[in-house]
């Protein structure tokens, strides 16, 4: 009969399982760092085990590309593209208040006429006073009364009147 050594039948422990079983220490190959390959170092994993592992050029190693300066933006395009959006927006707020402002502005510009023409209506009176009294040399005219009636709503209402000589 054949007869092989074999392990005696325990209770499962902790690393019964294959996966979490540790492995056999195995003897392993020295390396001198004279006979360690270009492009491979020793690097230390997340376990703390020190191995020997492809790495990346270090970067003091590769020439570094010469970095390009890029032009700077020239004083004048920097000013106007400070002043564009302040200019933009004056002008804006300059077209939002006239188009408040125009009723108003109307409204004045009547009352201005019909002060104008208030100020033309008591500077000729007179003047047609006198024209109508010396009528050939008759002596005075008969006397007139003129009177005026002139009404405005509101406080930029436009002014009418009426004129009557008796």
């Amino acid at each position: 009969m054949h007869t092989e050594p074999h392990q005696p039948l325990t209770t499962a422990t902790r690393y019964s399982d294959p996966v979490h079983r540790p492995r056999p220490i195995e003897l392993h190959t020295v390396l001198l760092p004279t006979e360690v390959p270009p492009g491979v170092d020793w690097v230390t994993l997340p376990n703390g085990i020190r191995t020997l592992a492809y790495t990346h050029p270090h970067p003091d190693s590769a020439p570094e590309p010469e970095r390009v300066q890029p032009e700077g933006i020239p004083r004048w395009a920097k000013t106007t593209a400070l002043l564009a959006p302040t200019l933009g927006g004056g002008i804006a707020a300059a077209g939002f208040g006239i188009s408040y402002a125009a009723p108003g502005v109307l409204a004045m510009a009547e009352a201005l006429w019909a002060t104008v023409a208030l100020i033309a209506a008591g500077a000729l009176a007179p003047l047609l006073l006198r024209a109508s009294r010396s009528r050939g040399g008759r002596g005075a005219g008969p006397v007139q009364h003129i009177t005026q009636n002139i009404t405005a709503t509101g406080v930029f209402g436009r002014a009418t009147g009426t004129l009557n000589n008796r």
